[in-house]
């Protein structure tokens, strides 16, 4: 089953990139991502630009509005995902819990809708 884990972090609190922290969070993503790939559950990941670039878009009426920002006002915003193909929720855990913001931020893990085709 695919699992869609979700990365979020606090922008204030984001480690500086030319901090050694930075090198240190940067190392745990490397081992993450040759861990998924050595266990065969790495689908696809990345990270997303910051909050400020997205753009809302909502249809209401037959009308298209798009407004600057997220439609959520929070302290903690998407920043990146991964999708891991894992025998089960448990195991889906077991590698979220390797994401290195899941240490000072939060990883939502949520399986990925399957509809008949």
């Amino acid at each position: 089953m695919k699992y869609m884990a979700l990365i979020y972090m606090n922008p204030d609190n984001t480690t500086p990139p030319d901090s050694p922290e930075f090198g240190k969070m940067m190392a745990g993503y490397q081992v993450c991502n040759e861990t998924y790939r050595k266990d065969g559950v790495y689908v696809t990941g990345d990270a997303l630009q910051p909050a400020t670039t997205a753009t809302t878009v909502k249809v209401r009426n037959g009308r298209t509005e798009s407004m600057d920002g997220p439609f959520a006002e929070t302290k903690e915003q998407l920043g990146g995902f991964y999708i891991l193909d894992c025998k089960d929720l448990d195991e889906a855990i077991r590698y979220a819990a390797m994401i290195p913001h899941a240490a000072n931020g939060a990883v939502e893990v949520r399986p990925i809708m399957v509809f008949d085709r």
